[in-house]
C-alpha cells in the first residue's frame, strides 16, 4: 500500500465518524428548535 493510500485511509477512519457525531448533533439541534 502506498502512502497516498494509506493517508486517505487515515481520513476516513478519524473523518467518518466525526461527520456522523456533526450530523447527530445537527439532526439534535433541529429538533430542539422545532420543539
Amino acid at each position: 500500500m502506498n502512502r497516498n493510500a494509506l493517508m486517505v485511509l487515515a481520513w476516513l477512519w478519524v473523518g467518518l465518524p466525526f461527520l456522523w457525531g456533526v450530523y447527530e448533533l445537527v439532526v439534535k439541534v433541529a429538533q430542539l428548535f422545532r420543539a
